[in-house]
């Protein structure tokens, strides 16, 4: 059983609001939460473009010291290094989704092996933990050579778990991510839609995994 991370199991907790409470304290000043939503939309972005070059903790520091370096531009503020940083990581936090401890409680009940499979940094495993999501195998975009939707991700959580393409299901919630990439290599796929009118073919929670598991 494979599951993405980001916005299938967990969720960025409060980031804006986050971002307000670490400027006031590390920079003295105050923001509104409109400018904190919007100088995290753009640290989100480039983040997301760039997850992958982090691979080990040098480059993880570079991609970090980045996004602070942005966070602290589109806010209109300054900072040394190490306060960006601190701003930076006051903000962002993790949590779980609601379904998401119940639904891996109930593959794991069925004896299912679990991998989370998540375009990322080499710092996911810890990211999963801090949410209080615990699996056995994490494959990450950095560590793992390839991106969803290219299928050699995928093929490598499959090796790792030492399960067949046929055996197994992928859940995630990008239809062009985790859907493309995860048919390319075999593997049926379910997309959790949580929007208020969740897209024909999905389900809008992971507890609605029961029934496909029987």
């Amino acid at each position: 059983m494979l599951f993405d991370a980001f916005g299938t199991l967990i969720e960025l907790d409060r980031p804006a609001a986050r971002l307000q409470a670490a400027v006031r304290t590390h920079l003295g000043t105050e923001i509104s939460h409109e400018q904190a939503a919007e100088a995290m939309r753009a640290e989100l972005t480039h983040y997301a473009a760039h997850c992958s070059t982090a691979r080990d903790q040098a480059t993880l520091l570079h991609l970090q010291q980045e996004c602070a370096g942005i966070v602290l531009d589109r806010l209109g503020l300054e900072a040394d290094q190490a306060t960006a940083l601190k701003v930076l990581s006051a903000a962002i936090a993790f949590r779980a989704f609601p379904d998401a401890t119940a639904a891996l409680r109930l593959v794991g009940e069925r004896g299912l092996a679990t991998a989370v499979v998540s375009n990322g940094d080499c710092s996911l495993p810890g990211a999963l933990r801090s949410a209080g999501i615990e699996v056995g195998v994490v494959v990450d975009s950095a560590t793992g050579g390839a991106a969803k939707p290219d299928p050699a991700i995928f093929e490598l959580a499959l090796r790792r778990l030492e399960v067949d393409a046929a055996a197994a299901l992928h859940v995630g919630d990008v239809p062009e991510l985790d859907g493309e990439g995860a048919r390319a290599a075999g593997i049926d796929v379910v997309i959790v839609d949580r929007s208020p009118a969740p897209a024909a073919g999905t389900i809008s929670s992971l507890l609605d995994l029961e029934p496909l598991l029987a």
